[in-house]
């Protein structure tokens, strides 16, 4: 029988950013006590105090910096996994900064695709919070990453998410988690969770084309 869940709305907070329905299929990851289904994958502080995610994974093109994440731990009112380099950035600094988000209160911090084992090896030994490595294509080398130190798989391989998620669950049974994008639709976040992903990143509309559907509203009440 399908359970039957309550809800509660607010009037001035109605407009909220919800992850698709699909997402809540997935097991879920429990990191430092917390189950953790969903991730948004956004570092806009408007959106992100404005959704029903479990979690956000603010990962972002540009080096990280600490002002950056001290901002969206502060107005996140849920756990914060965040993006500490591994490609331009790397090295000490990596480090660095991930002892510093662990410090601010991230839940755990998450490395590029580029990222060597050596560096991920000198973040396990310096961090508490676990590292969550993110692989972008099968040919990548995630044994040396989870040998390093990453506790955490993070896969985002575009179309192919599905078929990478497969392969290392085949090879890492149910014991190793998986955090994968889940593309666009339903439909493509049941297949990723089908393949084996226990909590799915969620990309949501950015504020401009939100607020650009509001004024739109706007108008024509005003017709």
């Amino acid at each position: 029988m399908e359970k039957y869940v309550p809800e509660i709305k607010s009037q001035l907070r109605s407009r909220i950013i919800e992850v698709p329905q699909a997402i809540y299929k997935a097991t879920g990851i429990k990191i430092l006590g917390t189950r953790i289904k969903s991730l948004l994958f956004s570092t806009d502080v408007a959106i992100i105090k404005n959704t029903n995610a479990n979690s956000i994974i603010a990962v972002y093109p540009f080096t990280p910096q600490l002002s950056i994440t001290q901002a969206i731990l502060e107005v996140a009112p849920v756990p914060v996994f965040v993006g500490v380099g591994g490609g331009l950035t790397t090295g000490k600094r990596s480090v660095d900064i991930a002892l510093h988000a662990e410090l601010l209160g991230a839940y755990g911090v998450v490395v590029n695709a580029p990222t060597a084992p050596e560096v991920i090896s000198k973040m396990y030994n310096r961090i508490d919070i676990p590292i969550i490595a993110t692989v972008v294509t099968e040919n990548d080398d995630y044994k040396a990453k989870l040998d390093a130190g990453a506790r955490i798989l993070n896969v985002s391989g575009g179309a192919n998410t599905p078929n990478i998620v497969r392969k290392i669950r085949e090879e890492y049974g149910k014991e190793l988690p998986i955090i994968a994008t889940g593309g666009p639709t339903e439909e493509s976040i049941l297949k990723t969770i089908d393949a084996g992903a226990n909590s799915i990143t969620y990309t949501p509309p950015c504020s401009a084309d939100i607020f650009a559907e509001v004024m739109q509203r706007y108008r024509e009440a005003l017709k």
